[in-house]
């Protein structure tokens, strides 16, 4: 429940302008996310938002620049915690995750920035992986297996 509420509140804060703890807690209702304001304030120090600048210039909850920072144990353990399953075809590996944690489970694989992977199409439980060459997948499908069984990544 935790991965899905955050996945919702990154979603959230991209399509909307958000102030407020407040207002987050509003929009995660209206989605069915019943939540209290401590769980708002751990989920943004966990999600590490920030507050930016939104087009009118109010001030407004933005997702962290992840894309110079190195590998993170959060997005390990987000993958670890949300993929059920995955398998090659060709230079696609095809990942099942839970309910509503396909964009997280994404989010965690672009973060982490493989060499091989092209990009990722995620849906709400499913995720499509584009390798660069056949020849790559049993690499990534390794270093998933190292992921999920909690060996050395």
């Amino acid at each position: 429940m935790r991965v899905s509420r955050q996945n919702k509140i990154l979603e959230i804060i991209k399509t909307k302008e958000v102030e407020t703890q407040d207002q987050l807690q509003d929009y995660l209702r209206e989605a069915g996310y019943d939540v209290t304001q401590a769980t708002i304030s751990r989920d943004i120090k966990e999600l590490q938002l920030i507050k930016g600048h939104s087009k009118s210039g109010k001030n407004k909850y933005v997702a962290g620049n992840y894309d110079d920072r190195p590998i993170s144990e959060r997005f390990i353990k987000i993958f670890r915690e949300t993929t059920l399953s995955y398998v090659g075809a060709q230079n696609i590996i095809v990942v099942k995750t839970l309910s509503g944690c396909g964009s997280a489970a994404g989010e965690a694989i672009d973060c982490l920035n493989f060499e091989h992977i092209v990009g990722c199409v995620c849906g709400d439980n499913t995720m499509l992986i584009v390798v660069d060459y056949e020849d790559n997948v049993p690499e990534i499908l390794s270093t998933f297996d190292r992921i999920i069984n909690k060996s050395e990544y």
